[in-house]
């Protein structure tokens, strides 16, 4: 894929809005974005070109996303591409920040278009093609080996808690009852079994009645919410004071993870009935949207992929209290709407 290629096929997801979010940020002079889902390069394009001083770091686990947009960014010398998954995102905020803090941090989470569009890879349940969703295919295991190997008892549970999907049981079971005759190779293989067993009057709303089946094996094959859980704590601490973070989600697993660290830091740790908040226990985030962002219609039309999306963003008001390094903090009579 030429750099053409991508610039018009990857259209990124409320770029503007983002942007603005973090440009109190970023704009000043030295400034380090890392964008821990770099993908196609769409928001760091943007922001290279939006901002004239800025450094942008871009990490992505996909080497094949990292080359493209190497190619697409190669004008800007202000661009640094970092092959890893984004829980690594204090080792390279160690690298590139300024005492290892940077002043913004962007998360588009979820799959990109680079992988999407790809048919070979097996994200997408509209084309035939090998069961893999890997983002990094030199490395874990493979959707199919995942359905060759795992119990029914943890099919069932993957598919319900990372697809949420209300057949999960007759799914697991028919993906069972079809490897003892013959292994699960192809996507198209997989989407004939989910619309086998659910229900004709499920089939008819809601869309491709695989595409709770396929989010989930996608999520499980790349570990995508455990990598997510240890990135945004250390996201929070990889900022710089005054520096921002903005997280775009696509799904409410996804959100609820986002909403739970920022809400977090957004809230006193002093105990309810304590009668004046110490110095150490006020918030060290300020969140900047109001509950989760959604994007308007016209947002929509442009670009199909923003119909899902939940934008969240704080900013860091000061450093996290040493009492709360590590462990999580409860509510209080102080935490702000969410």
């Amino acid at each position: 894929m030429s750099e053409a290629d991508a610039a018009s096929r990857h259209l990124p997801v409320l770029a503007e809005r983002c942007l603005d979010l973090l440009a109190p940020a970023v704009e000043r002079a030295g400034a380090v974005l890392i964008d821990a889902t770099l993908g196609m390069g769409g928001h760091t394009e943007a922001a290279l070109r939006r901002f004239p001083s800025l450094h942008v770091v871009g990490i992505d686990r996909d080497p094949q996303a990292v080359a493209l947009a190497s190619t697409r960014l190669a004008s800007f010398d202000r661009f640094t591409a970092v092959h890893t998954t984004y829980d690594h995102i204090d080792d390279v905020a160690a690298r590139y920040g300024d005492g290892g803090r940077v002043q913004g941090v962007l998360m588009d989470l979820g799959v990109s278009s680079l992988q999407l569009d790809e048919a070979e890879r097996g994200f997408a349940y509209a084309q035939d093609a090998p069961l893999d969703m890997r983002m990094d295919q030199s490395t874990g295991i493979s959707a199919a080996e995942l359905l060759a190997e795992a119990g029914e008892a943890e099919l069932r549970r993957i598919l319900r808690v990372y697809g949420e999907e209300k057949f999960a049981g007759r799914i697991a079971k028919a993906i069972v009852a079809r490897r003892e005759t013959a292994p699960l190779t192809r996507t198209g293989e997989l989407v004939d079994i989910v619309r086998d067993n659910i229900p004709a009057a499920a089939r008819r709303t809601g869309g491709n009645p695989a595409k709770r089946t396929f989010q989930a094996l996608r999520i499980a094959v790349n570990g995508e919410l455990e990598v997510l859980e240890r990135a945004l704590p250390r996201a929070v601490e990889a900022l710089a004071v005054g520096g921002r973070i903005v997280v775009e989600s696509y799904h409410s697993l996804e959100d609820r993870a986002v909403k739970t660290v920022l809400a977090r830091g957004a809230t006193s740790s002093a105990p309810p009935d304590m009668p004046v908040e110490p110095e150490t226990h006020r918030p060290y985030l300020r969140l900047l949207t109001r509950g989760a962002e959604e994007a308007d219609a016209a947002e929509q039309a442009r670009n199909p992929r923003a119909k899902s999306v939940r934008l969240r963003a704080a900013e860091r008001l000061r450093p996290t209290p040493e009492h709360l390094l590590g462990r999580p903090t409860s509510r209080s009579r102080r935490s702000p709407a969410a």
